[in-house]
């Protein structure tokens, strides 16, 4: 048996987990009408099959009616969820994986108008900022129905065969009756702590009864909101003593803050550029004041992380839940002593904010994540080499060196410059983004190991891509940015691009145009307010970065809300003149009816546009009239995963295709994702 200490087996009541790493619930919003289908099925077998210890579903699974789902939450309150759960628990056992659900009501933590549109219910009428919803003041009826709805939900996880349940309490209603500020109610259930408890220790004591004392049942809770008048750290201690001591609790899932609102969410799950296990030391300080089993998991995102959390006796499991969609992996490449080959989590919260705008998770540099079903983790073998020639070394054409070369083809990478990364290298010249270089490291090493050639500083020609040939051409060379788009003085602006890489300084005074909604904008504005210069952001749409989403978005406002810049929404630049010294910039509105004057003037001496990219593709349209499909690609192909095989110019030297940005303006996921489902099948 390994030393490694993550490799050691835990015992858990009845449940010998066979190592220390566990996939925290979560939900990835993969069901269907509330319901783990096959694909929900897939993403967790993935998982278990590659040797992690424990996954948890759901997070979380709703127990009653009027806790709708917000992104796609399993419904446990239904009994058709039974074979559902059976089916995904039976598979993840055959692999070795322990298999548990985390039941809740979200409470406020809700939307009204979802689902039977029934009113959302707190032991307050205080809205929960992030979800907007102004809830009903619970009565005593509410209580009794839902402790009833938890316990019906907890025996047909039994029923399923589930070897656990975890209720959550930390943001939905069984943490909005501890915590002071969101539990106005009178005695029982409100005023004083033990009344505050009463609740849960009445809704332990029923699921009890019903499941019995071998079933595990733990919790994952908040040991202090860090929030004025909240819940603190000493009412977390007493809770959690609270807990062990009613001998109902098998075990506490540790975290620490709210998650009321982005920012306080964000905290509580930190993103790129934050604090590795901010939490990790608290989780230590509950286990060692209460002995109980303790798990824990907050930005954990490395093996090295991880092994320290187990060895200091910090936490008795350690959860890797987005490092596990980035690669699911990690444990067979610990067993096979291949640490260095485990894909990296950056942080760049793709995923859980995905989520939250109602979208389903997608890791950023993953694309078979949460696609089991028909895109590959491990990548099969060719049955006839080919040649393939790649132009352009970001991440689109570095997923498709990697892939290409798994597959065992042979692989030429052409790259104009002299490092790899494209707009990648761009992102992480911002400090707080630095983690997403991993995204093009991993793939260089994994091209390295793999064989591929690479010719940078090298501008792709014709002659150079005939000289080589290839089967297969593809295109990714990405895109540049597009500033044309004023009625008057585009030569008078510059691009985030330029801000971005420092080719110029910010001004003292500047005006920046985001069209686009994406990250270039938000980090250009960094740059530009940390440089001390005065700053306004106008955009056209009625919120400003809509594509950054919403955690992603809470370090940029912590940035720039300390440098007092300015945000304008709902205006349009329009033109740009000179005037002296300076610039003076018009801004019209796209809601303007002709009823009065919309126009607006400000008086700068720089004028930023952010306003995408397009592609960068003159050698795509050199090669086409000699390639045999003539660029195109046949999309039920693509799709059904079946080999490209149109045929137009049957004197053409090789298939042609074009990826990511080279083809539009999208995002590194798209880039990724177009390599991935092309190249796994030439």
């Amino acid at each position: 048996m390994s030393n490694d200490p993550l490799l050691q087996p835990y015992q858990l009541k009845h449940l010998r987990l066979r190592n220390r790493i566990m996939i925290t619930s979560h939900e990835p919003a993969y069901s269907e009408n509330g319901m783990p289908t096959e694909r929900y099925r897939a993403y967790h077998v993935e998982r278990a099959k590659a040797g992690v210890a424990l996954t948890m579903t759901a997070g979380s699974a709703a127990v009653s009616l009027d806790s709708p789902p917000v992104f796609d939450n399993l419904l446990v309150y239904k009994d058709e969820i039974v074979p559902w759960m059976k089916d995904l628990t039976d598979e993840c056992h055959e692999h070795g994986a322990a298999v548990m659900i985390q039941l809740t009501h979200l409470g406020r933590r809700t939307r009204w108008d979802k689902g039977e549109w029934l009113p959302a219910l707190s032991p307050s009428h205080r809205r929960e900022a992030a979800h907007r919803a102004f809830p009903k003041k619970m009565e005593e009826w509410d209580i009794q129905r839902i402790i009833k709805d938890y316990t019906d939900a907890a025996e047909r996880m039994v029923a399923a065969g589930l070897d656990g349940i975890e209720l959550q309490a930390y943001g939905h209603l069984m943490d909005q009756f501890w915590s002071p500020l969101t539990n106005t109610l009178d005695g029982p259930y409100g005023g004083n702590l033990d009344n505050r408890l009463r609740f849960t220790f009445e809704l332990l004591k029923s699921i009890r009864q019903r499941v019995g004392d071998d079933f595990i049942v733990g919790l994952r809770y908040t040991g202090d909101e860090m929030l004025a008048g909240g819940l603190s750290m000493t009412d977390g201690l007493s809770i959690s003593q609270r807990l062990k001591d009613s001998g109902m609790v098998d075990f506490l899932n540790v975290v620490r803050g709210h998650i009321d609102t982005d920012a306080g969410l964000t905290d509580v799950i930190p993103i790129q550029g934050m604090r590795n296990s901010p939490h990790l030391d608290f989780a230590g300080e509950i286990r060692t004041a209460t002995d109980m089993p303790t798990f824990h998991a907050a930005k954990i995102p490395d093996v090295a992380t991880a092994r320290h959390a187990i060895v200091s006796g910090k936490v008795d499991m350690v959860g890797m839940t987005r490092a596990h969609m980035t690669d699911p992996h990690i444990i067979r490449k610990i067993i096979a002593g291949d640490e260095d080959n485990i894909r990296p989590c950056v942080g760049a919260n793709y995923c859980l904010d995905r989520i939250y705008q109602g979208g389903a998770a997608f890791c950023i540099h993953n694309a078979a994540t949460g696609r089991e079903l028909s895109m590959p983790h491990d990548i099969p073998k060719a049955e006839v080499r080919k040649k393939i020639v790649i132009v352009g070394a970001g991440p689109g054409g570095l997923e498709a060196a990697r892939v290409a070369a798994e597959r065992g083809h042979e692989v030429v990478v052409f790259e104009a410059l002299n490092d790899a990364g494209g707009q990648i290298r761009l992102t992480a010249q911002s400090p707080r983004r630095q983690e997403m270089i991993g995204i093009i490291d991993w793939r260089m090493s994994q091209c390295e190991r793999l064989g591929v050639r690479f010719h940078f500083n090298t501008y792709a020609e014709v002659d150079n891509i005939q000289a080589e040939k290839p089967d297969v051409v593809i295109i990714a060379t990405g895109g540049l940015p597009d500033t044309e788009v004023l009625d008057k003085g585009n030569e008078l602006v510059v691009s985030s691009w330029d801000i971005l890489s420092r080719s110029i300084q910010p001004g003292s005074n500047v005006l920046l145009f985001d069209d686009a909604g994406d990250h270039a904008a938000l980090q250009a504005a960094e740059v530009i307010a940390n440089s001390g210069a005065n700053l306004e952001i106008i955009t056209p749409d009625r919120s400003f970065a809509p594509e950054v989403m919403a955690m992603n978005l809470v370090p940029y406002m912590r940035t720039l809300q300390q440098q007092a810049v300015t945000f304008t929404v709902t205006y349009r630049l329009k033109s740009v003149s000179r005037d002296g010294d300076q610039l003076l910039a018009t801004i019209g509105s796209d809601y303007d009816d002709g009823s009065r004057d919309f126009t607006q003037t400000r008086r700068v001496d720089q004028v930023i546009i952010n306003h995408g990219t397009l592609p960068f593709d003159d050698l795509y349209f050199e090669l086409r009239g000699l390639s045999s499909n003539e660029g195109e690609v046949n999309y039920n192909d693509l799709i059904h995963g079946t080999p490209q095989a149109l045929t137009h110019n049957h004197e053409g030297q090789f298939q042609l295709f074009r990826i990511g940005d080279a083809i539009s303006a999208r995002n590194t996921h798209a880039a990724i994702y177009d390599a991935l489902r092309l190249v796994k099948d030439l």
